[in-house]
């Protein structure tokens, strides 16, 4: 294997380590963190991202508030319980799990959290915050700022580099993209009507892909020596299995670790970095509310 593993596991397990004994210190002075999680619905893949971030809670020593809305919640009673939350001081993050029912309106439900208490970095101030030149959001999300935070933890340099982002979603290409930018790297989204992507993508010192699709970016779309940094995790059928299924990300992993210089594995890289900074931004919020940071 030519590539350099980036470890997202033992990564983020040292930053859990980081925060519990930051936690203890914070409970030392009578502060105890609080994370509320907002559940609506019986999505199954929504109710298992909602336990493991109240398992990952318990073990850093974060207080976890669990709250359930059936499937016919009304828009009313989801920015209610958003309103109560807001409004407790023993709730310093509050994580509405997306994707909501489909009657809902999300943006609403987003922009009621108060931004103080927007530790999944989605609302309409934060984004906005992160976009422009100069400005500083409360929270950055999660699974963007994961993926930064591996590129530091393993000394990749990020300024002056070209980096391309495959995919512009709202939760993933637009702000790792600014923070990219942000960090004076020279940027370039690319997008289901980009001519040439094997092209683009060649030029990358640093690739992130995040669009959903399989094993989409091939060995020879990758610079020699380039970071790739994989988002993407897809099911792919392989009846021979346990599970009769297999998960892949969006790079095909077996070609690209023969060009890159560092890669992510799918699964074990980018996902549990997401609950680590939610975690973290978690922290940085109970911090500020009693005015230590």
């Amino acid at each position: 294997m030519t590539a350099q593993l980036i470890d997202g596991n033992a990564t983020a397990a040292k930053i859990q380590e980081e925060i519990y004994a930051e936690v203890e210190r914070l409970k030392g002075m009578g502060i105890t963190p609080g994370l509320a999680t907002v559940l609506v619905g019986e999505n199954p893949a929504s109710q298992f991202y909602v336990r493991s971030k109240q398992k990952r809670c318990g073990e850093v020593g974060i207080r976890s508030f669990g709250h359930k809305l059936p499937e016919d919640a009304t828009q009313a009673e989801v920015e209610a319980l958003v309103a109560d939350l807001n409004a407790n001081p023993e709730v310093h993050g509050i994580l509405v799990q997306l994707p909501l029912p489909s009657h809902l309106n999300e943006e609403r439900v987003l922009a009621a959290i108060g931004i103080e208490k927007d530790v999944d970095g989605f609302h309409p101030l934060n984004i906005g915050r992160l976009s422009m030149k100069g400005r500083e959001p409360l929270f950055v999300p999660c699974t963007p700022a994961g993926c930064i935070e591996l590129l530091d933890r393993y000394n990749i340099a990020i300024a002056g580099k070209e980096a391309v982002v495959l995919g512009r979603s709202n939760i993933v290409g637009l702000p790792v993209s600014m923070l990219l930018l942000h960090r004076d790297a020279t940027v370039t989204i690319c997008h289901s009507r980009s001519t040439d992507l094997p092209a683009i993508c060649r030029r990358a010192d640093i690739l992130i892909a995040a669009v959903g699709r399989p094993e989409m970016v091939k060995g020879d779309w990758i610079k020699p020596g380039a970071t790739v940094i994989d988002v993407g995790i897809n099911r792919v059928e392989e009846p021979d299995s346990g599970r009769g299924y297999r998960l892949v990300g969006d790079v095909d992993f077996e070609q690209a670790k023969e060009v890159a210089g560092y890669i992510t594995p799918v699964p074990g890289g980018v996902g549990p970095m997401t609950i680590a900074m939610l975690l973290l931004n978690t922290l940085k919020s109970a911090k500020r509310a009693a005015g230590l940071a």
